[in-house]
This record gives C-alpha cells, sequence and structure tokens, in this order.
C-alpha cells in the first residue's frame, strides 16, 4: 500500500496505473485488497485469481466494479476468452501473442473482444513479446476496433538488441514496423552466443 501510495503522488491524480496480482488472491482476498487499494483508482487489477477460473473473476470483477479486471495472458484458447467475455468477467484483454495457436487465434481473440466491447491491451514483456504484440494492436486499430481509446501496450525495455527488427517507440507508441513477417525473427549472433552446448540452433 505504500509503495501504490507513492506511486500515486509522484505521477499525480490523473496517471493511470495498473496493480498486477498475479494470481495471488481468492475471491474474498481479491475483494478486500482491492477495496484497501482503491485509495489510488487503479485503472485495472491485473490477474487477481488463477487465470482459468472465470467464476472467480466474474465475482471479483462484481466485488471491485468500479474498478476493472485485466487478464488472459494465460488464456490459451478462445473458448476461455469467449467464457470469460460472456461472464463479465473482465474490463480488459490481455492477449499474449505467443501463448495461443498462432494468428488465427489472436484474430478470434480481438473479434470476441470487439463483440462484447472489452478493450484489448495485450500483455509483452518477454523476450520478443514486445516485438510480437505490437502487430496484434495494429491490426486491432485497423481492422478490428478502429480506435486506440482504453488500449495500451506494455513494454519493457531490455532484449531488443537480439532482434532483426527490434521495435521502435517514439512518443511513447509503438512505430510501425516496414519489415515484413512478425518482427521475431532473432539475430544469428545471439543465437550463436546464447544456444546451450550440444543443442542445434
Amino acid at each position: 500500500m505504500r509503495r501504490l501510495g507513492i506511486a500515486r503522488e509522484v505521477c499525480g491524480p490523473e496517471f493511470p496505473i495498473a496493480i498486477d496480482a498475479n494470481q495471488r488472491w481468492d475471491v474474498a482476498d481479491a475483494i478486500d485488497w482491492v477495496g484497501e487499494l482503491s485509495f489510488a483508482r487503479p485503472h485495472w487489477v491485473e490477474e487477481p485469481t488463477s487465470p482459468d477460473d472465470v467464476l472467480a473473476h466474474a465475482a471479483i470483477a462484481r466485488g471491485i466494479a468500479p474498478i476493472p479486471v485485466a487478464t488472459g495472458e494465460h488464456s490459451q484458447n478462445r473458448v476461455i476468452v469467449k467464457q470469460l467475455l460472456q461472464a463479465e468477467a473482465i474490463g480488459y484483454l490481455q492477449i499474449d501473442a505467443t501463448r495461443v495457436g498462432g494468428v488465427n487465434e489472436n484474430v478470434a481473440h480481438l473479434l470476441l473482444a470487439a463483440k462484447f466491447g472489452v478493450p484489448v491491451c495485450p500483455h509483452a514483456g518477454g523476450v520478443g513479446l514486445c516485438e510480437a504484440v505490437q502487430h496484434l494492436s495494429m491490426f486491432d486499430f485497423v481492422a478490428v476496433s478502429g480506435t486506440v481509446e482504453g488500449r495500451v501496450i506494455e513494454y519493457v525495455d531490455h532484449l531488443h538488441e537480439h532482434f532483426v527488427t527490434p521495435v521502435e517507440i517514439r512518443g511513447g507508441c509503438y512505430v510501425a514496423p516496414t519489415a515484413p513477417g512478425a518482427g521475431t525473427q532473432m539475430l544469428d549472433a545471439s543465437i550463436a552466443r546464447f544456444s546451450h552446448a550440444g543443442v542445434p540452433s
């Protein structure tokens, strides 16, 4: 609580601050904790409980409203995403480009979220995830939702130097890549340097 208070003080009253529980709470704990943390007006509460527990997410969403729940980075397929949306369990869908079964499944998640009016804010941060998710948000804007309102993409500023086409951030926004492909091709030198002995790269 102390750290969140400091963050709110430093960032000011209007800056959106999200909190991430990393699947730590059960329903009662989530509602209690978010009640205690509500003084900081969190933008969302991320992964308050087990990512597969749709009913718990729905109960938490009702119990902490109007603070929204954000989850989805551990959802492997459109079925769990559909259930989270149908149960009104989430206010933000955080798809993970590499956890689901390719482009078609990611597009299905985007379309489901649009149908239910839930903004998509892709999860990123792991090695190559920033490179992979930029395309999802750009596709969402161009072909699905037509808006950037209420949408953000995570960004972590490390390990981009290992990619042929690293992400570019300008003015706090991802810049559309001009190279073809997903943007996740690693440099041969990085692959050679970090490969384990005896394991082909």
